[in-house]
């Protein structure tokens, strides 16, 4: 039973890591290096910490380019 839980847990995991690798694909950051990238993500969880005008302002463009999927 521990097992299943444990391979369930890990597949969960690498599910939403694929999922966000399809959110830097989307954004057209593909190309982009891992630092930067990483010092991008790490300044806008600082800033939205501080800003939620920024977090709404930031949800809306996701959403309209969500709205764009042809899925």
């Amino acid at each position: 039973m521990a097992r299943t839980t444990m391979s369930d847990a890990r597949k969960k995991d690498t599910r939403e890591k694929i999922e966000l690798g399809g959110l830097i694909v989307k954004a057209g950051l593909r190309f982009e290096k891992r630092a930067l990238l990483l010092g991008a993500l790490i300044d806008l969880q600082q800033r939205l910490a501080h800003d939620g005008a920024e977090r709404d302002r930031l949800i809306a463009i996701g959403s309209g380019a969500f709205g764009d999927d042809d899925e």
